[in-house]
């Protein structure tokens, strides 16, 4: 089971660093809307570009948590947490514009795979 956890916490983090770090100016099939770029993605939302970074910091920020998380396993359920949190709220902003449900495929994926850690990480997994 730990390997699948720490297997778990490895996706994560190249899922949230390749997103926000490599695909940030690139169009992929999962942004939101027509977006071209995260900027183009978050405006759809309608949220600024403060807004942007913010969330974005957070993500990287918990998916690091997470990778550190490998070595110090009483880390794992705040940034578990966290990274639910911003995937319900990345879900509910595809929701918001009407986009394909396939577009909220990777969050809904990512909030699973939190789930997962924050139930193991409270011993009822």
């Amino acid at each position: 089971m730990e390997y699948l956890i720490w297997g778990i916490k490895i996706v994560l983090f190249i899922s949230i660093i390749n997103v926000w770090f490599f695909r940030f100016n690139k169009k992929t099939p999962w942004r939101g809307a027509k977006a071209g770029s995260m900027q183009e993605e978050f405006s759809a939302y309608g949220l600024s570009k403060t807004m942007m970074y913010a969330i974005g910091f957070l993500k990287v920020t918990s998916a690091t948590l997470l990778l550190i998380s490998i070595a110090m396993p009483k880390l794992t359920v705040y940034p578990a947490i966290l990274m639910a949190v911003l995937m319900m709220g990345a879900i509910g902003m595809h929701f918001k514009i009407n986009d394909a449900l396939k577009k909220s495929l990777p969050a809904f994926i990512f909030l699973l795979l939190s789930a997962i850690l924050i139930l193991h990480s409270s011993g009822n997994l």
